[in-house]
């Protein structure tokens, strides 16, 4: 019974840390998907159609689920994050990507998981643990090393960059407005919610998704939609379950495995392979998510049973001593008796001295 809690802990943190990885596969494969689909739809199209396409699954599974509305206290960070995350984000990312090449754009962003930390550890009041720092140092090398090999030639604008930082400012932005929600709200209002008012931001993309959706191939359509089932519905409500059971910064820092899934998947569906250096920074990436997520090794604390076992040689102990205590107090009451008795026979009786089985008499 005294491990119950430790064992519920570690459950949590099981559950966290699975719910985390699903979000990074989930948030990797959208790249691929993203590559057709962007190829039919423009960005702030493809932004409304993901968005809304997800928003539709998440509104089914609330009301099975008789979910409900979120409390009042929680709405300031679900409106935040739907505005900074879901919709602003999606737009000027997808925007950005068409302006510089993904090397670029990969380096960019992954400015996001530092600013969160920065942000969280300045709103929040995040612990940024040595550990933490020093992993998220060998992920954003290890994304730099990504970016430096996907790295096309005169594939960058000025708009681009602008583009790209801003979509990070917003993924931050809308990450630690979250956290504060998810304490007052379940991680699947605060996802539903969150979309659907990220879907209302991207509503004046509405004509162009209408007039795109008519000349583009089924796969793109597709594409859109698995981009709204998985990579958001699926992934942002795996995301606010993890993240409502970690710090802001240490569940930026895990993004930086998605990189190097990226890469992976490329090669596996796209048949495109990476270069040795490419392959070096996803390496870096994931040893940086290893390094940030792990936790100093605790000392070690005694056992349920040691403490019982220390106590039961102490009272054996001290129950030893109370008769050794007990057995002297007798025999000095026998020595005094005797000497009385003689006393009264007007016998010459010895006084009291040294017991010769019991010792000296101290104190």
């Amino acid at each position: 019974m005294m491990n119950s809690p430790r064992r519920t802990e570690r459950r949590t943190e099981l559950l966290a840390a699975g719910a985390a990885a699903v979000t990074v596969v989930l948030w990797a494969s959208a790249f691929v998907s993203i590559r057709s689909a962007g190829d039919a739809y423009s960005p702030g199209a493809l932004a409304l159609g993901r968005l809304a396409s997800g928003a539709l699954v998440l509104g089914v599974i609330c009301a099975v689920r008789r979910a409900g509305w979120p409390p009042r206290s929680a709405w300031r960070g679900i409106a935040v994050s739907g505005v900074l995350w879901f919709g602003f984000y999606m737009v000027v990312l997808n925007w950005g990507e068409q302006q510089v090449d993904a090397g670029t754009a990969a380096l960019v962003v992954n400015i996001g998981p530092i600013l969160i930390a920065l942000l969280g550890a300045r709103l929040l009041g995040d612990v940024m643990p040595p550990r933490l720092l020093a992993g998220m140092a060998v992920s954003f090398a290890g994304a730099v090393a990504v970016g430096l090999s996907m790295s096309g030639e005169g594939g960058s604008s000025v708009l681009g960059v602008v583009l790209c930082l801003l979509a990070a400012f917003g993924y931050a932005g809308g990450v630690v407005a979250q956290k504060p929600a998810l304490g007052r709200a379940t991680a699947l209002q605060v996802t539903t919610f969150g979309c659907v008012i990220g879907t209302v931001v991207c509503l004046p993309f509405a004509g162009q998704l209408v007039h795109e959706a008519a000349d583009a191939p089924v796969s793109a359509t597709l594409n859109m939609v698995y981009l709204g089932v998985f990579p958001t519905a699926l992934a942002f409500t795996t995301w606010a379950y993890a993240l409502a059971r970690t710090t802001a910064s240490r569940m930026g820092a895990t993004t930086y495995a998605v990189p190097a899934l990226v890469v992976l998947m490329s090669w596996l569906a796209l048949g495109e392979v990476p270069g040795l250096l490419t392959l070096a920074g996803g390496l870096l990436c994931l040893a940086g998510v290893a390094v940030s997520r792990s936790r100093p090794r605790a000392p070690r604390t005694p056992s349920a049973q040691e403490p019982a076992v220390t106590r039961g040689a102490e009272a054996a102990r001290e129950a030893e001593a109370a008769r050794e205590a007990e057995a002297a107090r007798e025999a000095e009451a026998a020595r005094e008796a005797e000497a009385a008795r003689g006393a009264e026979a007007g016998q010459d009786v010895p006084a009291p001295g040294p017991d010769r089985e019991i010792g000296p008499r101290t104190g």
